[in-house]
């Protein structure tokens, strides 16, 4: 075990999944510029100790619902997309200017399901990333709320995240929740729930404890993050689950420290993300 989570130092390609939970207030659903300066200053010192690094960010509804005065997250869809588009250059605005302070370009990528399943716009995202990389720009990447539709939709971004770092190439996902990991069961209802440090394979067994999300703000549940764990590693990517509540996690795992838990890699041999796209699972 120890062995494993010291190979963590060596990432060189990492894909940092942030969700809306991190980066907002819970009790007023306003961004968190404390915790957003936090990350964007570990995410560059990674960029300076030479690592690359992907920023999968949700928010954007959380961000625009707040700001044109809904309390709660609007269930109709063209509602929902409204608010995406008024969250999402406000969330990028807040990017733009603390990267800037640390002389970091960050670069917008919006995607839906439709880049990926299309073997063209797949193609096309996938060289987009690696110019962006390349040039030394930090992609920070959320689904297109604004136009997508329930029938082509990820759903949440531990998805969109996995998929991105099967996309890249990355070694590394790091799912960042509101949960310290993976648990036997809900720690918030079951005080005897254990948790789960290291994960080998992922079983029918696991999938059972896997429960639905319990954020207002966020969509993603323990099972969305499983369903990601399944494409990241078959990929060839470690993942580790960590609470976002302390963004120092970021740097402790990728220091080999035993925090959160686990996925460990085991590269399928002829990897192909389209299979994944197109089982129910994912489609």
């Amino acid at each position: 075990m120890n062995q494993k989570r010291e190979q963590l130092k060596k990432k060189k390609r990492i894909v940092i999944k942030i969700g809306s939970s991190t980066i907002t207030h819970e009790e007023t659903g306003s961004l968190d510029f404390m915790k957003l300066e936090k990350l964007v200053r570990i995410v560059t010192d990674l960029r300076n100790q030479g690592k690359e690094v992907v920023l999968v960010s949700s928010g954007a509804i959380a961000v625009g619902r707040k700001t044109v005065g809904l309390k709660e997250r609007p269930e109709e869809i063209s509602l929902r997309q409204a608010c995406a588009a008024v969250g999402q250059a406000r969330l990028m605005m807040v990017y733009q200017k603390l990267f800037a302070e640390y002389n970091q370009v960050p670069a917008q990528i919006l995607m839906t399901k439709y880049t990926m399943i299309n073997d063209i716009s797949r193609k096309n995202a996938q060289n987009t990333f690696r110019e962006l990389l390349g040039l030394g720009v930090i992609p920070i990447v959320n689904e297109n709320d604004t136009v997508t539709t329930d029938e082509v939709e990820f759903g949440d971004n531990d998805t969109l995240s996995a998929i991105v770092a099967a996309l890249i190439g990355a070694d590394m996902l790091l799912l960042m929740s509101d949960i310290d990991g993976l648990y036997t069961d809900d720690p918030n209802k079951n005080p005897n729930a254990r948790f789960i440090e290291y994960v080998e394979e992922i079983t029918d067994d696991l999938d059972q404890m896997a429960k639905g999300s319990n954020s207002s703000v966020g969509t993603g549940g323990m099972s969305t993050k499983l369903s990601a764990a399944r494409i990241a590693v078959d990929a060839g990517a470690d993942m580790v689950i960590s609470n976002g509540g302390d963004l120092m996690n970021i740097v402790r795992v990728l220091e080999g420290q035993s925090v959160g838990t686990l996925f460990c890699a085991h590269k399928i041999k002829d990897f192909k993300l389209l299979d994944y796209l197109k089982t129910p699972q994912y489609s």
